[in-house]
């Protein structure tokens, strides 16, 4: 999995920078636009943020785990919206500390390691793009994967009373993913080899389940899938929507932008963590089917 310092960099080296551009809850994760690209980023992200709460069945008094939160935009919808209790858990300290400013019960824990005596257990437990973080390239080229997510499930199981639902959002790799063995920093900037070898340096110690069904798979033994869909088309709008609001003039966020340049200019492997803000590897990914996106209910059997 992805340890708490790979996480580190990309949710708390640059915090500043994402809250600046997208607001204090940055919502970091696919909105829903289902094919409507009239909708603004903020109505999307909210769109989104209902579909998870009415599939979770989540109302006035419910217990919410809000797995993997950010900067907590779920958290604050559900408790917001729906008078609900929630909890949220991230690896990031700036992603943390950003929540418990504005008021969210946030805390640094590793989700995939919860158990009832932490917290109880809860009536509904979302998990926006965290999968995505629990597997690292050593684990997978060690045959680990599947190990990895039944036993996130099983954990999860402990955590729900029969009946309670689960929903998770993730990317996953697509038809025209490529062996792992071409991947290539070096090769021609916008190539498969060059994009996934891009979005390896940007998300350290994380590698993707192998389409929806590697995930579903690894439930079964204690939930079943009640709804799921691909939200591709959607995460490549909002992907575009990101980049419109990092480039937006803050002149603080800049003053930022300009502090990184001198590690910019000496540390190769940061150049490369960065390219998000410049080409953006997973739109790339998306847009030729190496990687899809994909909204999963389940319900504890």
């Amino acid at each position: 999995m992805a340890e708490k310092k790979d996480l580190d960099f990309t949710y708390t080296t640059i915090d500043e920078i994402f809250r600046l551009s997208m607001g204090e809850t940055a919502d970091y994760s696919g909105a829903k636009y289902d094919g409507d690209f009239t909708l603004t980023l903020e109505q999307a992200q909210k769109a989104k943020h209902k579909f998870i709460a009415d599939s979770l069945g989540i109302e006035k008094g419910s217990k919410v785990l809000d797995m993997a939160c950010g900067w907590g935009p779920f958290c604050q919808y559900v408790t917001q919206e729906r008078a609900a209790s929630c909890i949220g858990l991230t690896l990031s300290e700036g992603q943390a500390e950003a929540c418990q400013k504005n008021g969210m019960n946030v805390l640094v824990k590793d989700c995939r390691h919860v158990k009832p005596d932490d917290f109880g257990t809860f009536d509904a437990i979302s998990c926006i793009g965290g999968l995505e973080h629990f597997c690292s390239v050593e684990e997978w080229k060690a045959g680990k994967q599947e190990k990895v997510y039944s036993e996130f499930f099983e954990m999860l199981g402990n955590l729900l009373p029969k009946g309670g639902k689960f929903y998770m959002q993730t990317m996953t790799f697509s038809k025209n993913m490529i062996n792992y063995e071409e991947l290539d920093i070096h090769a021609e900037k916008g190539s498969a080899p060059h994009v996934m070898a891009l979005m390896v340096k940007e998300f350290p110690g994380s590698w993707l389940p192998y389409g929806p069904e590697m995930v579903i798979r690894n439930a079964s033994p204690v939930f079943k899938i009640i709804s799921q869909e691909s939200g591709r088309h959607d995460y490549i709008e909002t992907i575009g929507q990101w980049r419109k609001k990092f480039r937006k003039f803050n002149l603080k966020k800049y003053m930022l932008y300009l502090s990184l340049i001198p590690k910019y200019i000496m540390d190769k492997e940061f150049r490369h963590q960065v390219a998000v803000f410049r080409i953006s590897p997973n739109k790339v990914c998306f847009e030729k089917n190496i990687m899809n996106h994909f909204r999963l209910v389940f319900e504890k059997i």
